[in-house]
């Protein structure tokens, strides 16, 4: 447990950035398993352009490194661009 006065309110903080993060990294995790759970043509793109933006904030705000969003956003490209091609 904390002794000191600042040490409590990093510990306080720290609480908080946790909860924070958790919070939108399980928001990714919602949009990832959205796209990857739908197989209609009409309804994907929509999912897939909301999780992508999702990413990219997740990495501008400092929450994700660049190269794991660029890895969940290729993933996602490559899931969406078969769903695609399967219903032409």
């Amino acid at each position: 447990m904390a002794q000191h006065k600042s040490a409590e309110k990093r510990a306080r903080a720290s609480e908080r950035k946790r909860a924070r993060n958790k919070a939108a990294l399980s928001k990714i995790k919602t949009l990832n398993k959205n796209v990857f759970s739908s197989e209609d043509k009409t309804g994907i793109d929509a999912k897939y352009k909301e999780a992508v933006s999702a990413l990219d904030k997740m990495v501008s705000k400092g929450k994700m490194h660049k190269n794991t969003a660029a890895r969940k956003k290729s993933a996602l490209t490559k899931y969406v661009n078969t769903v695609l091609a399967a219903t032409k």
